[in-house]
């Protein structure tokens, strides 16, 4: 997941950036792209500063992060499905953790993150 989300924003950045004169003639959705990418570092970020404040202390239901038991749980379809309920929001957690501002790259790598810290010998970089 890691390697085709980064392929993803690499491509885009990599399109952005181009000659000077191409830099300059991208607009709209291309710029857009860019510029929310940018917003955003790592998903360790996204995740302390938007996803902590639930999972941390297991606020409304939410599982706490690092707990195996409360996330052994959930589906078995794992990443897919977690990714889903964290772009679109599940039972009492709003979409993208209530920041719509996020893109789904970054909320992606948020997910991924919460997973490494509850499965680290299974979601390692």
């Amino acid at each position: 997941m890691k390697r085709r989300t980064l392929s993803i924003v690499l491509s885009l950045l990599l399109t952005a950036c181009g000659s000077a004169g191409q830099h300059d003639m991208l607009k709209g959705e291309s710029n857009q792209a860019v510029e929310e990418i940018s917003t955003w570092q790592s998903g360790q970020q996204a995740y302390a500063e938007i996803c902590a404040g639930c999972h941390e202390e297991g606020l409304d239901g939410a599982p706490r992060t690092g707990d195996r038991e409360a996330w052994n749980e959930r589906s078995r379809l794992w990443e897919a499905v977690l990714f889903e309920h964290a772009k679109n929001g599940y039972y009492e957690m709003p979409a993208k953790g209530g920041d719509e501002t996020l893109n789904d790259a970054t909320v992606a790598r948020a997910a991924e993150y919460m997973l490494t810290l509850t499965y680290p010998e299974t979601h390692r970089d």
